[in-house]
């Protein structure tokens, strides 16, 4: 199985890198002698054009949250104009310093921090989601280390929680427990409370979770740490940026943020619907005393007094500009027309998901939608969908597929071709009975703890081949 997977698999890929191949020279080595900027341009320009198709017109899920052309090209001159900037030296870009800073100071001032809240919250900018996480699951070891004295730190996190937190346990050496949810798609407080043991540093909810779109009961999570005397981290890197307008714009939004005592820490994404350009999100903290942990330093190396807040330590200071000035030029204004344009659209969306015979929503989402079918196959749904040029994230446990709605999606008659094109994939499952979608046999494999290891071996083979020239 694994073997015709595999080669299935090259070949859509393969496929898909193709036209590039044919079309374009393909460099092995450094060209003996380099080729002039007007002809790299062009052919940049080429192959670009060639991507945009699929995001600009509405067709993916999240990718692009954004995507005015007005917009990024002021985003591209913002780029241009700090292209040398680094923050690892302030004394010669201190503007970095400045946009950094107030990058933390206005995304605090949503989420509870700042003289109107907690003034004591505080963070960094992080190079995306990932990282913003990464970097808050080191603080909680080391915090739990030194603060508590537990040589091994537990992390533990509701199965809906993402990826990134399994991957801080294992660079980190922590031990990631994995709590299930309860009947609407929520972590379950009653099953997180008994996971907590002698070990555990931080607790985790999401604001909304990546899969389903659910925002988890962070205000019971916060009583549940207050009284564990653990961290809870808050992951809103998906939400971050539509939630505090959507509450402005009366949709009804639980406490998530540092309003609620047991929240010390918090993730959110700038590079999604912030609207920066990708590279950038920003973590917080209740208290500079946790960030602390944060910071890497050292007294002894040849090179002289070095620190970095960040795993990286020279970092593009033009993404921090580019942030800076998108949040600038949206102001509140821009991000509550923004968000009641995805919100009315999601909304459209999930009325016609549920007219449609054999589909089911999961949960009460705002903007990420996570469907299934108990009656056919979602992965042939989505392959359907695939065939009508879509792009739609495909979910396990159960099988499922989302859409993330973003600015793309309310573009005038997107609403209307996705529900027609959903209604008709439905349409053509039904016909053949019994149909199943190209990846259901590995999301299968992945369910079972006897083939999980082949499919882990098929994700590792598929990143081997996205290297290959």
């Amino acid at each position: 199985m694994l073997e015709e997977e595999f080669d299935f698999i090259t070949e859509v890929l393969e496929s898909e890198l193709r036209p590039y191949k044919d079309s374009h020279k393909v460099y092995r080595n450094l060209p003996v002698e380099g080729r002039s900027h007007s002809e790299i341009l062009a052919e940049m320009r080429e192959l670009s054009s060639s991507e945009e198709g699929k995001w600009k017109d509405g067709y993916a899920s999240g990718a692009v949250y954004n995507g005015d052309p007005y917009h990024t090209d002021f985003l591209s001159e913002v780029y241009a104009i700090n292209s040398q900037a680094n923050p690892l030296h302030p004394d010669i870009w201190p503007s970095a310093i400045k946009y950094e800073a107030e990058i933390v100071a206005m995304t605090a001032s949503l989420f509870g921090g700042g003289k109107d809240g907690v003034p004591s919250v505080c963070g960094t900018v992080s190079s995306g989601g990932t990282e913003s996480i990464m970097l808050a699951m080191r603080v909680y070891r080391d915090w739990a280390r030194t603060e508590k004295g537990i040589g091994e730190p537990q992390i533990v996190a509701p199965l809906s929680a993402h990826a990134a937190f399994e991957k801080a346990a294992q660079c980190f050496d922590m031990e990631l427990v994995k709590v299930g949810l309860n009947d609407r798609w929520e972590a379950d407080v009653d099953a997180m409370r008994h996971a907590i043991t002698a070990r555990t540093a931080v607790i985790v909810g999401s604001a909304p979770c990546f899969p389903h779109g659910i925002i988890d009961p962070i205000e019971d999570l916060s009583r549940l740490a207050s009284e564990a005397g653990t961290g809870l981290h808050v992951d809103s890197c998906l939400g971050g940026f539509v939630l505090p307008f959507a509450r402005q714009l009366g949709r009804s939004i639980p406490p998530f943020d540092f309003h609620l005592p047991g929240v010390t820490s918090l993730s959110a994404d700038t590079h999604k619907f912030g609207y920066a350009a990708k590279g950038t999100s920003v973590i917080l903290y209740r208290d500079a005393r946790l960030r602390r942990y944060q910071m890497y330093t050292t007294t002894t190396w040849m090179g002289g007094l070095y620190y970095s807040p960040t795993f990286a330590g020279s970092r593009p200071g033009a993404l921090s500009a580019e942030c800076w000035a998108a949040m600038i030029a949206f102001g509140q204004s821009g991000y509550l027309k923004a968000t009641k344009a995805i919100l009315e659209a999601a909304d459209q969306i999930k009325e016609g998901i549920t007219a449609i015979d054999g589909l089911e929503i999961l949960g009460n989402p705002l903007s990420v939608i996570a469907f299934t079918s108990p009656e056919m196959d979602i992965y042939a749904i989505a392959d359907a969908m695939t065939r009508r040029g879509w792009s739609l994230n495909g979910l396990q446990n159960p099988p499922a597929v989302h859409l993330c709605v973003t600015l793309r999606h309310t573009i005038d008659g997107v609403v209307a071709r996705f529900l027609e094109d959903l209604a008709s994939s439905v349409q053509e499952v039904k016909r053949i009975p019994g149909t199943l979608g190209v990846m259901t046999p590995i999301y299968g494999m992945a369910g079972a703890i006897e083939t999980r290891g082949e499919v882990q071996e098929l994700l590792l083979r598929y990143a081997d081949l996205q290297f290959k020239t």
